[in-house]
């Protein structure tokens, strides 16, 4: 099962729990105080999910490791690229 397809299945058994906790499709009564905290409830799932976003991206910025090899690498990469355009022609400011 892809990521997607497991994303979908649990999107789709929380909607059609929703649904049915709000139109009294279950077995049981729902009361109305419930409803009142049942009925903003995707709009919550959305904050959350934000703010989970923002504290996994903001945590793997923080941990983000510096490859100092590749670093230098890359820069070794520049200067013989800028020495093989020189020799072409090109003139760097």
């Amino acid at each position: 099962m892809t990521k997607l397809m497991e994303w979908l299945l649990v999107f789709v058994l929380a909607f059609s729990t929703w649904i049915s906790l709000l139109t009294g499709m279950v077995p049981f009564t729902v009361s109305h105080r419930l409803k009142e905290v049942i009925w903003p409830m995707p709009v919550y799932a959305i904050i959350v999910f934000g703010c989970y976003s923002l504290v996994v991206v903001g945590f793997r910025v923080a941990t983000f490791n510096d490859c100092i090899e590749a670093s230098e690498s890359l820069k070794q990469e520049i200067q013989q690229a800028k020495v093989d355009l020189t020799k072409k022609g090109f003139k760097f400011d």
